[in-house]
């Protein structure tokens, strides 16, 4: 096996290690929130975490026998859905509960971990040479960042509820 297929099994090693990680502590924090869009970002961001994980599991099952950036592994996740979340709120949610102190903490924290994945993957996709391999980690890429960019606005919610009601419905004013 070449240097260059070992750095890669180690490097979805690292991604395995990372997407379970983030599964768990999302999970952990929609069972623990009270705040209905904190639950349901969570629980979304934890499905979406497992389905990378799966995904990866199969790819690295392949690469590690096969020794080459697999052909016939079918190499697309489910699309994140994580936009609609927030939508939904926007749609209705008259009354919420005030986010607390450990619901801001834990969508930071998300924020960072979100972070950190989009710049892994970004990496492993420059740096790929197959074109199949490049296209999976630049597809994990964009889906990190649609969480990261998401978690950025619960945590804007979270901290002001009203003036990001506000922003979502865009409010314009009539000329009558």
């Amino acid at each position: 096996m070449s240097a260059k297929t070992e750095d890669r099994i180690e490097a979805l090693e690292v991604a395995l290690t990372n997407e379970k990680r983030e599964g768990e502590f999302y999970r952990k924090h929609a069972q623990r929130t009270k705040d209905p869009l904190g639950r349901k970002m969570f629980q979304t961001l934890a499905a979406d975490e497992a389905e990378h994980y799966h995904r990866i599991q199969e790819l690295h099952k392949k690469l590690s026998s096969e020794g080459k950036w697999p052909t016939t592994l079918p190499l697309k996740v489910k699309d994140t859905v994580i936009k609609d979340v927030l939508r939904s709120v926007v749609e209705g949610v008259d009354t919420t509960t005030e986010a607390d102190t450990d619901d801001l903490e834990a969508v930071k924290i998300a924020i960072e971990f979100e972070s950190k994945g989009e710049a892994f993957y970004k990496k492993l996709s420059q740096s790929a040479e197959d074109p199949q391999e490049k296209a999976f980690f630049g597809m994990l890429e964009r889906i990190e960042r649609e969480h990261r960019l998401s978690l950025e606005e619960t945590y804007t919610y979270f901290k002001d509820p009203e003036g990001w009601f506000q922003k979502m419905e865009k409010p314009h004013l009539d000329g009558a």
